[in-house]
């Protein structure tokens, strides 16, 4: 396990997974084993993963997270931002699109409810016709409800990512405007007028263009169209017929018009004013509410206190198999995402599985005892739903799930097991006497099986009771 610097850089870190994934994609071998140490798929996502767990961290947002808290600390200034921290407060921030993979991710999981990793699993288990090509899986997913980014994210995570979304934003820039080089001083007097605009801006590098991007969407995009031009494409959906500088726009990424630049000096207050119009459009919200989109979920009831209590453990040692294997030295343990894991709270890593293994008890323990906050959505009278980073299953499968595996000492748990409390079984009321101030939900397990195993699979009222009790 490697030692995170005492003034790391996400920007390197960033690079190290890109570069694992590329020497993987070249059949290094040992960066295909560091990336099956985590995952069987040799996605952008795995490489990262790879990196937060050789430091020590249980995920990439686990990692990030201490990165960006120990910069503030320092009072050290991301790497991905334009200039040093004497700039004003509306300095652009300059991002490649695998940053962009991790705000399309963050969307994905705030909408589903469920991460990368845990719809990458999906993907991996549902038919192979729905996931033959780009797409078929395309047509799979929206019929999920996932559209836009999140579903370009999960398609690029399965048929494998463009060369741009594995690239810095400078090396984009820079090749966009090596045959042409005379024209970057008019990308650079266009970045120079952001500070001025009203709020913050980023400036999105893609593999052709560059996107500048307010709070709420795209505003304008810079293009090098030609040799000797560059175009600012500007975003203004109420303009209905162009007028003085700004021409029609046409493949120049949501932009509606466009201004022709052809020497630094054009980028005048005039320029200045436009973008300054556009900003404020594309910041503001739709004026018709009616348009905003709907809620993909269900509005949040609160939350439901779960205590699992686990007797009859089968040992440890145990031949479930048909072909009569003998797991030795297993452990028994709640899965979870790594949001889901307090400080100081013990765990393991499940490879090849993108959840962790947290509070793992010895086969030969007398009992055991896991504690986790679900929130509850819905109600009783349209349905309640269940979220939370312990959380699995869509939602006519939602469940707290338990692992077995081998311990080899080695931080991993070797899983060869798993089974289902269906959170989704349980009837309304109790639901609701459980959430009732002072009260909680508490699961009894028996975790062997009628031939003295580990249980698994979905678990039945014979070896799983749910009762409301007060806490």
């Amino acid at each position: 396990m490697s030692a995170l610097p005492g003034r790391p850089d996400l920007d390197q870190l960033r690079r190290q997974a890109r570069e694992l994934l590329r020497a993987a994609a070249a059949n290094d071998e040992e960066a295909l084993r560091r990336i099956r140490a985590v995952s069987e798929k040799q996605t952008l996502s795995a490489a990262q993963l790879a990196i937060a767990r050789e430091h020590g961290f249980p995920s990439w947002p686990k990692l990030r997270a201490e990165v960006l808290r120990r910069q503030a600390g320092t009072g050290a200034v991301p790497g991905n931002a334009v200039t040093a921290g004497t700039a004003p407060a509306t300095e652009p921030v300059l991002k490649s699109w695998q940053e962009m993979r991790e705000w399309c991710a963050r969307q994905l999981e705030s909408r589903t409810g469920q991460d990368v990793a845990a719809w990458n699993e999906r993907i991996a288990a549902d038919t192979p016709k729905n996931r033959a090509d780009a797409p078929a899986l395309r047509k799979w997913l929206s019929a999920q409800g996932i559209t836009g980014y999140a579903q370009a994210l999960l398609v690029w995570e399965t048929f494998g990512y463009p060369e741009f979304l594995i690239a810095d934003a400078e090396d984009l820039i820079a090749k966009q405007y090596a045959d042409r080089p005379q024209l970057r001083p008019i990308f650079d007097a266009v970045l120079a007028a952001l500070p001025a605009l009203p709020g913050p801006v980023t400036v999105q590098a893609r593999g052709t263009l560059v996107s500048l991007v307010s709070p709420r969407r795209t505003f304008a995009v810079l293009k090098p169209t030609t040799k000797s031009r560059v175009d600012l494409g500007l975003r203004f959906d109420t303009m209905k017929q162009p007028e003085g500088r700004l021409l029609p726009a046409r493949d120049i990424g949501q932009a509606t018009v466009r201004i022709a630049l052809t020497t630094p000096g054009e980028v005048d207050d005039e320029v200045r004013n436009w973008l300054t119009m556009a900003y404020e459009e594309n910041t503001a919200p739709p004026a018709d509410e009616s348009k905003r989109p709907k809620a993909r979920t269900k509005p949040v009831l609160g939350t439901l206190n779960v205590v699992i209590e686990g007797t009859e453990l089968p040992g440890l040692t145990c031949q479930p198999e048909p072909d009569g294997t003998v797991h030795r030295n297993i452990y028994v343990a709640l899965s979870t995402r790594a949001k889901g894991i307090a400080k100081g709270q013990p765990w393991l890593t499940v490879p090849l599985k993108p959840g962790l293994a947290v509070d793992p008890f010895p086969g030969d323990a007398k009992e055991t005892r896991w504690e986790v906050t679900v929130t509850v959505r819905g109600s009783a009278d349209d349905g309640y739903d269940f979220t939370g980073p312990s959380v699995g299953g869509d939602r006519t499968d939602r469940n707290l799930g338990l692992v077995w595996g081998e311990m080899p000492g080695d931080g991993t748990l070797k899983m060869f097991r798993g089974a289902k409390l269906r959170l989704v079984d349980m009837p309304p009321d109790l639901i609701t006497d459980a959430m009732r101030p002072g009260h909680r939900l508490v699961a009894r397990v028996r975790l062997t099986d009628d031939k003295g195993n580990p249980v698994c699979a979905r678990l039945h009222p014979s070896h799983l009771t749910w009762s409301a009790e007060r806490a």
